[in-house]
């Protein structure tokens, strides 16, 4: 009854239909005919019980079909839960909408085409799951769309629950759980056999067989039970009782005895019925003399109902001991993989600097004002601010977003930044600050309602990219923003909040509590050793916008504090100097699915990376998933550390210079960032991989994917993907076998905490090139 969950990260891209279609099939599905196989993003969460395997499964766009199984009568159950799905039978083509079941002929042509990403629950019973239990003969030969009324609205509930909570069940509560989907979907099965057909015929029979199957099921311990007393309660006579067991090639008293000894056969293997007895347990299922019990039980199972309970009672131990947390479908393909190739030893993959290509390249400049920014969202229809070619190196001016924490040093006398801060009683300069709702309809903060906050320069498109290739970002130079007020000018200034979003936040011990702080730095950068100093702090006081908006908390970007608001208070930190990480925290490419995407959690597309790693004469590598690839940058930081524990790093304007480099899809084969489905770090020394809790959160939750991301996130589903990613790494890139990838990420591979206030929390892995050196 384990669970598992399956994520294509595990896999490369050329085994991920494979895994897929296993996935499928566990499920009671294939790959439709003709159809192509998928080998994009997926995520499915599976948990089986003898005879079922429930399912929740997320996808791109396909078609799927019942896997055939000649044997079996019980349809396969498919909660359909986001819209977007087509059932195509012989009777022609049916919308089926969110919410609605469908249930599956095991044979016959039908699929169901999902048009725009597969989000659905499957459940699989076959025979197995009903212990003997006779179900009469179901003649289910075409699907049926049900919607969520009556009985099929609690079945559905009922699915949509259990699959929320698959990994959270105890054995012992799942056991019940899925017994009682197995008798929900019998039931619901009947009824629409029964439904298409006359009063009088055999499904009906079929029906009203199920419904005594079921009276019998409730008074199995009545060991005076007798075909008279439940014709009786049905309403039948006992002669069209045996008639319709005889029907179903069995007699009633044979019936009661196999159902008797199968539910004494499942409760001496359950581990909570342990404290009783076995002659109690006999007893409850309708035996009243324990010796003709176990005469029974040998006879029926080759073994004594004591021999029995021993051997579960030891496979029950066995399965307690720890197990590993290895990726579902547990037949790996991995391990049947061919090692690759790997890279020569002592081979360094960062290139040299922008004279290693050939062709001529030209040189950017992307300053920054009010028309060349987005803030608080990325989008693939936002249009570029400018096109370059592979190779050509572009300086790009970014502002953080917390330059309205101190206005005087930060914003005035600067004429970028105020022409993107610029707000009066009248006008915005920026409008839009996040991906939410113009109007402000959710919560009143303001256009996008800061459901994102980052000030993003861009985009700039990258000539001849599409979907498949890979951009290749190298940091060539950062340099800090320089105040351009009169009062201090040239010297350069920072800003880090203690926030409602930081993982401190309920954890604080003095009052006020709760609260939020807010501390400006001053920023060294041209000392022998740069650093940061703190000037001083305050604590975040409901602040009043041009607009006339109250914001008690911090709440959306970009609001001025002034001055007269806040209580300054100096002196905070005195003596410490912070060493400088400058790094940019977002790094992004367009992501394909939708048109405004917050730019608070981090992706595949990369966007909100928070990895201070990402510094000086690094590389990004990031997949191209929209034509031009629409490059953005933002959210600069002086440092941070490993975590960003508050909610920000140490916020300070800087201007970086780029080069940037496609690699076409087909020529990927070979290199460490073909097959690249996140975004890849690389310094001088080390790969650094990032691991997310939702690696693709927008393709696994779809249309509420910018809500439960947050609600969802945690470190440990980060810590398994970096795992993952870093496994797949070491297999594919460097040639290892699984044992020795594990053995080596135990001995030298470094997993850190990247961030725990990004809404995707994020661990990263780092792999020291020198493991790969000659050794002499």
């Amino acid at each position: 009854m384990s669970f598992r969950p399956f994520t294509s990260e595990s896999y490369a891209q050329d085994e991920r239909p494979e895994a897929w279609r296993d996935v499928l099939n566990a499920a009671g599905l294939q790959p439709a005919a003709k159809s192509s196989f998928y080998d994009g993003h997926a995520t499915a969460s599976h948990r089986n019980a003898p005879g079922l395997a429930l399912s929740r499964l997320a996808a791109g766009a396909q078609v799927v079909a019942p896997l055939p199984h000649n044997h079996e009568d019980l349809p396969i159950a498919l909660l359909v839960t986001e819209d977007g799905a087509v059932l195509k039978s012989t009777e022609g083509h049916r919308i089926v909408p969110a919410g609605h079941l469908l249930l599956l002929p095991r044979g016959g042509d039908c699929s169901i085409g999902f048009q725009r990403d597969l989000r659905a629950i499957a459940l699989s019973v076959t025979s197995d799951a009903l212990h003997g239990r006779m179900i009469g003969k179901l003649e289910f030969t075409k699907p049926h769309v049900i919607p969520p009324n009556g009985l099929a609205e609690i079945f559905c509930g009922t699915l949509a629950a259990t699959a929320r909570s698959l990994e959270s069940l105890t054995d012992a509560e799942w056991s019940t759980v899925a017994q009682s989907l197995v008798d929900l979907l019998l039931t619901l099965a009947h009824q629409q056999a029964a439904s298409v057909k006359d009063a009088c015929n055999s499904a009906t029979q079929a029906a009203t067989l199920h419904r005594i199957c079921q009276t019998i099921e409730r008074r199995l311990d009545d060991a005076e039970l007798t075909p008279a007393r439940i014709a009786q309660a049905e309403g039948i006579s006992e002669r069209y009782l045996q008639k319709l067991f005889e029907g179903a090639g069995d007699n009633f008293s044979h019936y009661v005895r196999e159902r008797r000894l199968q539910r004494a056969l499942a409760d001496l293997s359950n581990p909570t019925e342990a404290h009783h007895s076995i002659s109690e347990i006999a007893y409850r299922c309708g035996f009243a003399d324990s010796a003709h019990f176990s005469r029974s039980f040998r006879q029926r199972f080759g073994l004594s109902p004591r021999e029995f309970r021993q051997q579960q009672a030891g496979r029950t131990s066995a399965a307690a001991a720890p197990r590993g947390q290895r990726g579902w479908p547990h037949q790996a393909l991995a391990q049947l993989r061919a090692h690759q190739v790997a890279p020569a030893k002592g081979q360094t993959m960062l290139p040299a600097q922008a004279n290693d290509l050939a062709a001529a390249q030209q040189r950017h400049h992307l300053a920054v004002s009010a028309d060349r920014v987005h803030w608080g969202y990325f989008s693939r229809s936002l249009p570029p601010q400018c096109e370059i070619a592979s190779g050509d190196t572009i300086t790009i001016e970014t502002l953080t977003q917390h330059a309205s924490d101190d206005p005087a040093r930060m914003i005035s006398g600067d004429a970028g930044a105020e022409s993107v801060f610029g707000w009066t009683s009248t006008k915005k300069n920026v409008d839009r600050r996040g991906a939410g709702p113009m109007d402000a309809s959710v919560f009143g903060r303001g256009a996008g309602e800061g459901f994102g906050v980052h000030i993003c320069t861009g985009p700039v498109a990258v000539k001849d990219a599409q979907p498949g290739d890979v951009l290749e970002v190298r940091i060539l130079d950062i340099v800090p923003r320089p105040s351009r007020s009169a009062d201090y000018a040239g010297r350069v200034f920072g800003s880090s909040v203690a926030a409602w979003w930081g993982y401190h936040y309920s954890e604080l011990l003095a009052g006020p509590n709760p609260r939020e702080a807010v501390t400006i730095y001053e920023i060294f950068a041209d000392e022998a050793e740069p650093h940061a100093r703190a000037l001083y702090s305050y604590r975040w006081e409901p602040q009043t916008d041009p607009f006339g908006v109250v914001h008690a908390t911090y709440d959306y970007p970009g609001v001025p504090v002034a001055p007269g608001s806040v209580k300054r208070r100096h002196g905070v930190l005195d003596h410490v100097r912070v060493p400088l990480r400058p790094h940019f925290g977002v790094i992004a490419v367009a992501p394909r699915e939708l048109d405004f995407v917050d730019s608070i959690p981090p992706s595949y597309f990369g966007g909100n990376l928070d990895n201070w790693r990402l510094g000086k004469g690094s590389t990004v590598y990031l997949p191209v998933a929209v034509p031009g690839a629409l490059l953005s940058v933002g959210d600069p930081h002086a440092t941070q550390g490993d975590g960003e524990l508050s909610g920000t790093a140490i916020e300070c304007s800087m201007t970086g210079t780029f080069q940037v480099i496609l690699h076409k899809k087909g020529q990927l084969a070979g290199k460490p960032f073909a097959d690249l489905t996140y975004p890849l770090i690389e310094t001088a020394t080390d790969w650094v991989l990032t691991g997310f809790s939702h690696p693709n959160y927008l393709a696994e939750f779809g249309a509420q994917g910018q809500s439960e991301v947050y609600a969802t996130s945690s470190l440990d589903l980060a810590m398994k993907d970096a795992f993952r990613k870093m496994r797949r790494f070491l297999m594919h890139v460097k040639g290892l076998s699984e044992d020795e990838a594990v053995a080596l990420m135990s001995a030298a591979v470094d997993f850190g905490v990247t961030q725990v206030v990004d809404g995707n929390w994020g661990v990263h892995a780092i792999l020291s090139k020198r493991l790969f050196e000659d050794v002499s």
